[in-house]
């Protein structure tokens, strides 16, 4: 065999190799496909409406939020790091949102408040990450705290959206796709699931489209490896907090909108709803592998979870459960599959 011959049988079989590697690492996220598509048959076939287009409408319209979040989540989990102060922030921008709307205050600088508040807490655990080289599960459980103590010596009270307070629009009824003559069977999206729509556009072009998103990846493969190669790491760790609060700040815009209310509980446990919908949208843990439109599976399947285990009669404090279990399967797939590409 020629020279020539074998260099290209190597470079055939080095091709397989990885077209094999790529499958391998899709495995989590075509197992959430499949898993969201047998939720929605058994649902429909047990109890008969999981197909109707008003179900469609409440899964968007209730979840949007949860959407934001989990592509807010994606990015510092992308590079092996996480956001435990995404629920206290949406908490601290809840309450200080509906004190704001209660004096009367313009709806478009409340709103412009909250994210400035997102912001700010974004931007102190970029600093903690940074400039004191905190572990980032440390440095947001330290801003998750402080948010959260905040929003609760502001109120403990469970405060109520004003009438007529230019907010409420974003959770209304909005786009009408299908308008059928039966109640609640229609296909509607309010501006909350335009919002979300938004911002996973946003998502996608950030991390696919820009320098900052082939950062972020690098970062998730190797930091030192991305500094080596001359990439602003610093910079970029403190642009994925940044832009983790801010959505989280949306985030509560969307909710507060469409409950029409918050207190200083609100968010408990919804960075682990996050972290749940991108582990099962199969962005892997420890980073360097993962999408946006994957998370945003992973948030249908964590929303869907929702009303199935309801009709089943499984308690609502059993969910958490079930969401902390589904995320132990996925990170023993995503394991499962790591291995397998390495002996590969």
């Amino acid at each position: 065999m020629s020279v020539s011959s074998s260099t290209k049988s190597v470079r055939k079989n080095t091709s397989r190799r990885k077209g094999l590697s790529i499958n391998a690492q899709m495995i989590p996220t075509l197992a959430a496909v499949v898993i969201f598509i047998v939720m929605l048959i058994m649902g429909q076939a047990l109890f008969g409406n999981y197909f109707k287009l008003g179900f469609v409408s409440n899964l968007f319209n209730d979840h949007a939020y949860l959407i934001i979040l989990a592509v807010a989540m994606t990015f510092p989990i992308l590079t092996g790091g996480i956001d435990l102060s995404v629920g206290a922030i949406v908490a601290i921008t809840a309450i200080v949102g509906m004190k704001m709307l209660a004096v009367g205050l313009n709806p478009w600088l409340v709103m412009l408040t909250m994210i400035l508040i997102g912001a700010a807490f974004g931007l102190l655990a970029g600093v903690l990450i940074e400039e004191f080289n905190m572990q980032p599960f440390i440095a947001t459980l330290a801003t998750q705290f402080l948010a959260r103590g905040i929003a609760s010596i502001i109120s403990t009270d469970s405060l109520t959206m004003p009438k007529d307070n230019g907010f409420s629009w974003i959770g209304g009824r909005g786009l009408i796709i299908i308008d059928n003559p039966k109640i609640s069977n229609d296909l509607n999206f309010n501006a909350g699931v335009l919002i979300a729509l938004a911002v996973v556009i946003f998502g996608y072009f950030m991390l696919h489209k820009t320098r900052t998103g082939r950062t972020i990846y690098a970062i998730g493969g190797s930091r030192s490896s991305a500094e080596l190669m001359g990439l602003p790491a610093k910079r970029t760790q403190y642009i994925i907090y940044l832009t983790s609060a801010v959505l989280a700040s949306i985030a509560s815009i969307v909710y507060t909108a469409n409950i029409g209310s918050a207190k200083n509980t609100v968010g408990v446990g919804w960075e682990l709803d996050a972290i749940a919908s991108v582990v099962i949208g199969g962005t892997i843990i420890t980073g360097g592998f993962g999408y946006v439109l994957g998370s945003v599976l992973g948030a249908l399947v964590r929303s869907t979870l929702e009303p199935l285990t309801t009709d089943f009669g499984v308690p609502a404090e059993a969910v958490t459960i079930v969401v902390g279990l589904m995320i132990l399967v996925f990170v023993v797939l995503q394991r499962a599959v790591s291995a397998l590409n390495k002996q590969e």
